[in-house]
């Protein structure tokens, strides 16, 4: 029986095209929307259509931008806030996949700890400060466990729901060709929940972003949720919209990170998104 993974559902290859022109042709199209609503507004601010008190015109927050990063300002907040969102969501991220690899494969392990867990999820993340600062102090621990609960939970579900939908009869499958439970997991089992694996690191992820901002209100003096803070105290609504656009940066080059590093894991898959 060769090597390839029971759990693939077809052959057929994908039209012949490098994975960077998808990629650069993905990134072009990607930026259409927002440079147009950038232009628009500029241009209406310019023509004086719209009165931009509260919030500022793109060429404002690029001036702010600008200034932050040739300070160096905006370097050291960036780089503290990705060590933090790095940090909690490796933290988060194992945890949430050894646990759900436990209750999804364990119908005892599910009926255990998966009623607490759904109800610990209920909990909105700013309950968790208070507590955070009391246990782990003011400084950097409560931070990055606050970061690592919101990253936990859509990783756990998703590991969790990805192996207890895995279809029964590809498992038979394996079990026909008398596989060993460790080549059933690793040619059957593991392949089959790849696909929602990397769909709850990357909502992990998003979340992990999230919270470092309620994580970074916590008495941080750095970082882009400080500078969303003094862009508020001090009435910056250009600071404020330098850090949010920060953000959405950061955001998805660190999702598009983990779309990079498990595409290998996932080139078996003939999709309809692989079509097109």
């Amino acid at each position: 029986m060769s090597d390839m993974p029971i759990a693939r559902k077809t052959t057929a290859r994908m039209p012949a095209r490098s994975v960077s022109a998808r990629l650069g042709g993905g990134f072009v199209y990607g930026l259409l929307l927002p440079l147009a609503a950038a232009v628009i507004y500029e241009a209406a601010f310019r023509a004086g259509l719209v009165q931009a008190r509260l919030l500022p015109p793109p060429s404002r927050i690029g001036e702010t931008l600008w200034k932050l990063a040739s300070s160096g300002a905006l370097t050291t907040h960036v780089i503290a806030t990705l060590l933090r969102v790095g940090l909690g969501f490796g933290l988060g991220a194992i945890i949430g996949v050894m646990l759900g690899a436990l209750t999804g494969s364990s119908t005892l392990a599910r009926r255990l700890l998966d009623p607490t867990l759904q109800a610990l999820r209920a909990i909105p993340s700013l309950a968790w400060v208070p507590l955070f600062i009391l246990w782990l102090g003011i400084f950097e621990p409560s931070k990055i466990a606050l970061i690592a609960v919101g990253c936990f939970f859509p990783v756990y579900l998703g590991v969790m729901g990805a192996i207890a939908n895995v279809d029964r009869k590809i498992v038979e499958v394996g079990r026909a060709f008398r596989l060993s439970r460790l080549k059933l997991a690793r040619r059957v089992l593991l392949p089959a929940i790849l696909p929602d694996t990397v769909v709850a690191l990357r909502s992990g992820l998003g979340l992990g972003f999230m919270f470092v901002v309620a994580a970074e209100i916590m008495g941080a003096s750095e970082g882009l949720g400080y500078l969303l803070v003094d862009g508020q105290q001090l009435g910056k609504p250009d600071q404020i919209l330098a850090a949010i656009l920060c953000f959405a940066v950061l955001g998805k080059a660190a999702d598009w990170l983990i779309l990079v590093a498990t595409r290998p894991l996932l080139s078996w898959q003939d999709s309809f998104a692989r079509s097109g």
